[in-house]
């Protein structure tokens, strides 16, 4: 799809795209999403406190998202596929603050050293690297600093043509927030509705030490998306002090 469809495509967007000029290009696909209800109280533990966790009919979420980034790329510079294209998975939860909703991130992987150094140096994202595999129904991925490791197998099913308001709040998100010690980061995004397909995991291996009391047991609920394109904005850059206000 064209830059301008996307751009002009707003209809699903809970607030306007920002008017201000966006900053980077990229393509989050082959996407799989593995959803926890959680308890607030543990949850609250990774959550800096000038972020409100968002919840859906009184529970709060978290997720492990699995997919390509692919074709990453400043807006006037082509994308450079040894560092543009990498494998990531990341955790995440939801919040909102000043009228937005949005995700906040527990743990960021990338399947490449120099893209997690590149992103991170970038972005302030808190990229590390993992070793990451993927194939065409196998995702695998381990860190054995964080004793974190990921391995599922899975097959792919129809498209969903309905989705429940619970798939949509779960992957509707057109901002993120993330700690940046006394500051709070802000970033805003914009993408077409996300394409839901049904997936099916025969196997999965899923530990993450420091979250095991937020993910440590089956998912809730599994989608499969082959994929958005995304359009992202910089950074704004908010002094804790202001978001407690």
């Amino acid at each position: 799809m064209k830059l301008s469809e996307i751009l002009e495509n707003t209809k699903h967007r809970p607030w306007e795209i920002p008017k201000s000029s966006w900053r980077f290009y990229q393509e989050w696909n082959d996407v799989l999403f593995l959803h926890w209800q959680v308890d607030i109280e543990e949850l609250q533990k990774f959550v800096p406190e000038e972020l409100e966790i968002d919840l859906f009919e009184g529970k709060p979420w978290v997720s492990v998202v699995a997919f390509a980034m692919e074709k990453i790329r400043p807006r006037y510079m082509p994308a450079f596929a040894p560092i543009s294209n990498f494998l990531e998975i990341n955790v995440r939860t939801y919040i909102k603050k000043k009228g937005k909703t949005g995700v906040y991130f527990l743990s960021m992987e990338g399947g490449k050293n120099l893209s997690c150094q590149v992103a991170k140096s970038i972005s302030k994202l808190p990229y590390r690297y993992s070793k990451i595999k993927r194939e065409e129904q196998f995702y695998d991925s381990s860190n054995t600093e964080f004793e974190d490791q990921l391995n599922v197998q899975f097959t792919i099913g129809e498209p969903t043509t309905t989705k429940t308001d619970l798939e949509r709040w779960l992957t509707e998100r057109y901002a993120l927030f993330q700690d940046d010690g006394s500051f709070i980061n802000e970033y805003e995004i914009h993408h077409t509705e996300w394409p839901l397909k049904a997936l099916t995991i025969s196997d999965m291996a899923l530990s993450y030490p420091r979250y095991k009391n937020l993910i440590g047991r089956e998912p809730d609920l599994i989608n499969y998306s082959e994929g958005v394109q995304v359009i992202a904005w910089g950074k704004k850059k908010i002094a804790k002090t202001d978001w407690r206000l």
